[in-house]
């Protein structure tokens, strides 16, 4: 069976789902509904490293791959949540080559990086340190946010680095930076978009991007375009929208 770093390298469609709200049972019910991976996200949300630690194991338990989004790219926060036993990050906000090369040297141990070694959770608290490190090479993930114009100019120098299994575009932060903010029908923010997609195509890198909205339609043609590594919504949309959906059948009859 392929792990999850292995489909990512092969652009083969994955399906994930991203948490915001600490409760382990949205863990649960993500990984058992059968999504290939899930995010904790520790952006924009308020869920702590320990919590974090929580949703990845129940994650993990119930048949997913967990998977952190970072506060930012903190070489302290990588190596906790990947001690903590998270699969790999998805790391904000990148810009330049040098923001890339300082999250792969905190996720790996050297001599390929500068993390630090601890026997935690995801080493089985030192029993299964050696199988681990083989892991850690082999399999672990990073996977690059592509949110802002700067990030654009640079792709070559960032797509064209070994130790990113893919990037993830997020939307709304990039077209913010391009001066548009939430307009996704723009025609510039769109042949940026494309830009980004050429580029990685020009590397073989696995593109990914969120959709926002709980919609299937749009999964269906991000999976059409080409995309791999597909985030679907999130816990608070999911939530929103299907409360709002079901009350605009019944309030116009009360």
């Amino acid at each position: 069976m392929k792990s999850l770093a292995e489909k990512i390298k092969n652009n083969e469609p994955t399906i994930g789902a991203w948490i915001t709200i600490n409760h382990p049972t949205i863990a649960e019910i993500y990984a058992n509904a059968g999504f290939d991976w899930v995010v904790v996200d520790l952006e924009h949300s308020v869920i702590t490293i320990g919590e974090a630690e929580n949703l990845i194991r129940v994650i993990e338990l119930s048949g997913s791959i967990p998977l952190v989004r970072l506060t930012s790219n903190d070489s302290d926060q990588i190596k906790r949540v990947m001690d903590a036993g998270a699969h790999g990050i998805i790391v904000p906000m990148i810009k330049t080559k040098q923001d890339v090369e300082n999250a792969i040297k905190s996720l790996k141990y050297p001599p390929s990086g500068e993390r630090g070694v601890g026997l935690a959770r995801a080493q089985h608290w030192g029993n299964k340190f050696n199988e681990y490190l083989k892991w850690l090479e082999n399999d672990s993930i990073i996977i690059v946010q592509i949110e802002h114009i700067d990030a654009v100019n640079n792709l070559d120098e960032i797509f064209s680095l070994n130790g990113i299994s893919g990037y993830i575009i997020g939307p709304y932060d990039l077209s913010s930076s391009m001066g548009v903010p939430g307009d996704f029908t723009n025609p510039e923010f769109i042949q940026t978009i494309e830009r980004i997609k050429s580029k990685a195509k020009k590397y073989n890198l696995c593109g990914g991007i969120h959709v926002v909205e709980p919609n299937t339609n749009e999964l269906q043609q991000r999976i059409d375009e080409g995309y791999g590594f597909i985030a679907y919504s999130l816990d608070t949309r999911m939530l929103d929208s299907a409360s709002r959906n079901a009350l605009s059948i019944i309030k116009p009859s009360i």
